[in-house]
């Protein structure tokens, strides 16, 4: 039952990717499938009316068997044309499924939570959804095609030779091709299970392909001459796949070769017992050809449409791992009747003894916080790396929700409005910022795709960012592509690129700003500008800053420090300072590399 539920999805899929191409293809095929049939009907007229003529030694029926030629050739033409249509309506649909699938595997890419990126399982599972969604959908329709097909036109012939041939050939002609698709069922299977087992062997493969190919590796790698490696690591893995599967296949191989032997024994034998039957003068010469045609034609129908049946098994098997993505249900949801989310904030942000551990984890990333974050308030977060700080602000953006404790905005649980929603109120520039290879307009207009490409706030968001002066200098200033990924492209410096992540996150109008090591790349003159402007931005909003510069924290109204996923202490600069704890000491040991 469930193969069955795969295979009305499957075909429901294909039907809402390419309905008038699927259409198309149905009608192709039952076009494909009555050609035969004339063609063989045919080709006994022509022989019984050449054997006619020849016994007769007479010339005057030619024109009949030229026009039967005639009408052969036609019907080889309309065939070949068919044929040729039949190739270019499956190429169109395989097309456009295999974009409706791709389509279909990044919007379950994007719905699912941030967890699944971090675990090795959810990595395997689209490993393998993204190798088999481009083309296992057409390929099962076209099997289901397949098997329509040949049914029927073994359908037709077999009704011809049931009535010409003793039970036993028939049932002989019948049973023969069945070893063969119980093979093929069993190596399907066992093909379907290697690969699931191997699908973390092909992810490494994949990754060593990333670190020799990739620009981003590409020093490092010439640095430490890391090439021939990571090359013979590659080659081990390929090796490894490469001996397993040839194994299977030589297995495969063998078996079809004895169950093939098993079926031509089959159709030769019917074949002597239809000539048999030529010489006793119980059949004419044009039935001898047509039943030998139509013994094969059967024969080769029947073995296709197992065949497709087996193809359609195997399609259906693999098309499990589509499923398995596709299915994914995300966590991090909203509720039905979500709450209005207060604009302008009264009462702020509030960590209400939140505790956190991610599921792959053994140790609390976060235990008990709490935290407030009053409007119009800078807040800072310093500690040591690892401390827990960019997973409080992971928890803030509810890309994670608390194991334990809960968030509040204005006394109101996060989770009681939409996630999309709540995103839109909190702009968030981490350490780990994307760099998109695209032009230096769209890197800072996705800050907030609500305003129109060529609005006037881009601009103003670089000049706030410092990034406009590094723009103007460009070729094509907003209209240069950054990065060289693409032809005509502008490298940046990673500081200037800091520029363009922080312009993008003061384009978004929120209330709450995050900054996670927003100036790591900055020199100090840098930095104090941006920290400068920053103030100015953030009055009116809340702001979250991670900062290992404690010199940059010291604008910070609270200052809150982390050790191990706890808040150890609390209060201003100054306040922490004259606690001398470890704030005091942090700050006392980065001030002595400046003296």
């Amino acid at each position: 039952m469930k193969r069955i539920l795969h295979l009305k999805r499957a075909l429901s899929l294909v039907w809402r990717s390419a309905p008038g191409w699927t259409a198309a293809s149905f009608i192709v095929m039952l076009v494909q499938a009555v050609l035969p049939l004339l063609a063989l009907y045919l080709m006994k007229l022509i022989v019984d009316t050449a054997a006619t003529e020849l016994a007769a030694r007479q010339s005057a029926t030619f024109r009949h068997l030229a026009f039967l030629i005639g009408l052969a050739a036609l019907l080889t033409l309309v065939s070949s044309a068919i044929r040729s249509l039949g190739g270019l309506i499956s190429e169109a649909q395989a097309d456009e499924v295999t974009d409706y699938m791709q389509e279909a595997i990044h919007a379950k890419s994007v719905e699912v939570d941030l967890e699944f990126y971090e675990n090795p399982l959810y990595q395997d599972t689209l490993h393998r959804a993204q190798h088999e969604a481009p083309f296992r959908p057409t390929r099962l329709v076209n099997s289901l095609v397949q098997v329509i097909q040949n049914g029927i036109s073994l359908l037709a012939i077999g009704s011809l030779l049931l009535f010409s041939l003793p039970w036993g050939i028939t049932l002989l002609l019948i049973l023969s091709p069945f070893p063969g698709i119980l093979l093929r069922l069993k190596n399907a299977r066992q093909m379907y299970q290697w690969q699931r087992n191997r699908t973390s062997t092909e992810r490494r493969i994949q990754y060593f392909n990333w670190l020799l190919t990739l620009s981003y590796y590409a020093k490092e790698l010439r640095l430490f001459n890391l090439g021939a490696v990571f090359r013979q690591r590659s080659s081990g893995l390929r090796k490894q796949l490469r001996k397993e599967k040839l194994k299977i296949a030589t297995r495969r191989s063998g078996g079809e070769l004895v169950t093939q032997a098993g079926a031509t024994a089959a159709i030769f034998a019917s074949f002597a017992f239809v000539a048999y039957r030529t010489i006793q003068g119980v059949i004419s010469l044009g039935h001898l050809v047509m039943y030998y045609q139509a013994l094969q034609r059967a024969q080769d129908n029947l073995r296709e449409m197992l065949s497709g049946l087996a193809n359609l098994y195997e399609n259906n098997l693999f098309l499990t791992n589509v499923y398995e993505f596709l299915t994914l249900a995300p966590q991090i949801s909203g509720p039905l009747a979500a709450q209005v989310i207060p604009r302008p904030m009264r009462q702020g942000i509030s960590f209400e003894n939140v505790s956190f551990r991610y599921r792959a984890g053994f140790h609390q990333a976060l235990k008990d916080i709490r935290l407030t974050i009053e409007p119009g308030e800078i807040v800072a977060l310093v500690g040591e790396n690892g401390s827990g700080k960019t997973t409080l602000v992971k928890l803030l953006c509810r890309l994670y929700d608390p194991t334990i404790g809960r968030i509040t905005l204005d006394g109101i649980d996060i989770r009681e409005f939409d996630p999309s929603l709540l995103r839109r109120e909190i702009s968030v520039i981490f350490q780990d910022f994307v760099q998109y290879e695209l032009t230096a307009k769209e890197n800072i207009w996705f800050g907030n795709t609500e305003l129109s490409p060529d609005h006037p706030r881009i601009v103003r968001s670089a000049r706030e960012s410092g990034a406009d002066d590094v723009i103007r200098m460009l070729p094509r200033s907003y209209d240069t592509v950054l990065g060289k990924m693409f032809e005509e492209g502008e490298e940046l410096s990673i500081g200037q690129w800091q520029k363009v992540a922080l312009a993008r996150a003061f384009l978004r109008n929120s209330q709450i700003i995050v900054l996670d090591e927003p100036t790591s790349a900055l020199d100090a003159k840098a930095e104090y500008d941006v920290f400068n402007r920053f103030r100015e931005l953030a009055e009116g909003r809340s702001a979250l800053l991670i900062s290992h510069r404690l010199s940059t924290v010291k604008m910070a109204d609270t200052i809150y420090v982390l050790d191990q996923g706890q808040i150890v202490e609390r209060g201003t600069h100054d306040q922490l300072v004259r606690h001398g704890a470890t704030y005091a000491n942090l700050f006392e040991m980065q001030a002595q590399s400046y003296r």
